[in-house]
């Protein structure tokens, strides 16, 4: 649905200015509605792929067009889907709008494609192909020093993708040497489990390089900052809700699943880089004065955390880090569109500039504050449950990484409240006494952001339901091909029988 609303756009003259955007808004929804259909007809308790449809691609190599959603992948479709028409609402293209949508429905395309892959080569199409329009939206509707920020993002992110290339062929062809039948077939693959403990463990290297530039991991994480900053409002909605999302879902389902010996082997290593991430991504976050630049090395920090759940290898871990996938893909996106709220009236993005808003603003005001304490982890609110669970699944397992993650937590708290003091406490003055409130059609899109918000930190039940089946998958993966054990959870007490009572109660008893 997407790739064809890409191609009316493309189709539609180019002096139109309204219809495309109407199109592409249209073609979104649309994407939304099916997806929400698939969240209400997805079966909880299964384990296993739904709604798979598979169909030979190219037979001799053995390539096949094979897709499919299990609870891991099915959040991450529905967040895509409904976060593109969010973003084409709360932000619009300024210029060339053919072009800014086209590229917007293209890039909602492939990052679909990448969620419900099965077969490797066809995830490496689509992980390949959600480059070019980030890159295009950066460098053509970015501001400031946009054409260096999508040189960076490209460059970056082909860098990892050349190492993930190079591990999928050569996973391919010895797995075909060991079994004599050549196959991308991801499901095949994660059953085989043929090739050496050696040869697992260099291309599983490979893969990771890819993911954590995407992430993205410490050191790899440099491009994010600048792309994050520079990049339109939509841009910085979407990279953060659904392109970061990319890396941690690959590190899972071909990590994980794909490569567990390897993934048990590497785990110190890749859960001490998380743990870098989240306290450096804290630090240098309190240190900026660009509103938008601090909630993008917010997203470092937090990124971290669901790489600290998904290698824990516990269950509630592995919970925690596919919920506070989805938790990020809310709470950042939201903070991003009241940034470019701020930006839109203001016209500046200083925080040494603004001051006093929340008396111009108090409704801005009162969503940036819900928001901004999500993703501070308040509980009751979604970020919460989350990181709570990342950092549970830590303790069984890593016990001191969890207790140097938690001092993430802390500094989240210190550089966003400060960040929310600077901009919205005090008295209004110069500019920032002429701030215009948010409009009705902003109000309702922030208080739909803010309902999913509150509804997860509240009851994140329905979520985990359907997550839990895959990713006890995941881990029973780990255990049967790598010498693990996950910790199992305590049983609840034996509540003994009431005793019972026959005829008139006696005295003192009622």
């Amino acid at each position: 649905m997407p790739l064809l609303t890409a191609v009316i756009v493309m189709l539609l003259p180019s002096k139109d200015e309204s219809t495309p955007r109407q199109v592409a808004l249209m073609g979104a929804m649309v994407t939304a509605a099916l997806s929400i259909y698939l969240l209400t007809q997805f079966q909880r308790g299964e384990a296993g792929y739904q709604f798979e449809v598979q169909a030979t691609w190219v037979a001799d190599w053995g390539m096949s067009w094979h897709l499919g959603v299990d609870g891991i992948s099915l959040f991450m479709v529905v967040l895509t889907a409904v976060l593109y028409p969010m973003s084409i609402l709360g932000a619009r293209a300024g210029h060339a709008p053919k072009a800014y949508y086209a590229w917007m429905s293209l890039l909602m395309a492939a990052s679909i494609g990448a969620f419900v892959s099965l077969d490797l080569l066809l995830f490496f199409v689509f992980f390949e192909i959600v480059l070019v329009p980030m890159y295009f939206l950066i460098g053509r509707w970015g501001h400031g020093n946009a054409t260096y920020s999508a040189n960076k993002f490209f460059l970056y992110t082909m860098f990892g993708s050349a190492f993930m290339l190079v591990g999928l062929l050569s996973l391919v062809f010895l797995n075909s040497q060991a079994t004599g039948r050549m196959t991308f077939d991801l499901v095949e693959l994660t059953a085989s489990q043929a090739i050496s403990t050696d040869a697992a463990r260099w291309i599983f290297a490979s893969f990771a390089i890819a993911f954590a530039v995407k992430v993205p991991m410490f050191p790899v994480h440099t491009w994010l900052p600048d792309a994050h900053t520079d990049a339109p409002v939509a841009g910085s909605v979407i990279l953060a809700g659904v392109l970061l999302k990319l890396g941690a879902y690959g590190l899972i389902r071909f990590g994980l699943e794909l490569f567990p010996e390897a993934a048990h082997w590497a785990t110190p290593v890749i859960m001490t880089l998380a743990v870098i991430g989240i306290i450096y991504g804290a630090i240098v976050a309190a240190m900026q004065t660009d509103l938008k630049r601090l909630v993008a090395y917010s997203s470092v920090a937090h990124m971290g955390f669901i790489v600290l759940g998904v290698f824990s290898l516990t269950v509630i871990g592995v919970n925690g880090g596919v919920l506070q996938m989805l938790n990020h893909g809310i709470s950042t996106p939201a903070l991003f569109l009241l940034v470019g709220y701020i930006y839109e009236r203001r016209h500046t993005r200083d925080m040494n500039e603004l001051g006093g808003l929340q008396v111009k603003a108090p409704v801005l005001a009162g969503f940036f504050m819900i928001v901004m304490l999500s993703s501070v982890g308040l509980p009751g609110l979604n970020g919460f449950v989350g990181e709570y669970l990342s950092m549970l699944g830590a303790w069984q397992t890593h016990r001191w990484w969890a207790v140097v993650a938690v001092f993430g937590v802390i500094l989240a708290a210190l550089y966003l409240l400060w960040g929310y003091q600077r901009v919205f406490h005090g008295e209004p003055v110069g500019d920032n006494d002429t701030m215009t409130d948010l409009k009705l059609g902003e109000r309702g899109l922030m208080a739909a952001f803010v309902a999913v918000i509150v509804f997860l930190g509240v009851y994140p039940q329905p979520v985990l339901d359907r997550i839990s089946p895959s990713v006890e998958r995941v881990v029973v993966q780990v255990e049967r091909h790598a010498d693990y054990r996950a910790p199992k959870p305590p049983e609840a007490p034996q509540v003994a029988d009431a005793p019972q009572h026959s005829g008139q109660a006696g005295e003192g008893e009622g």
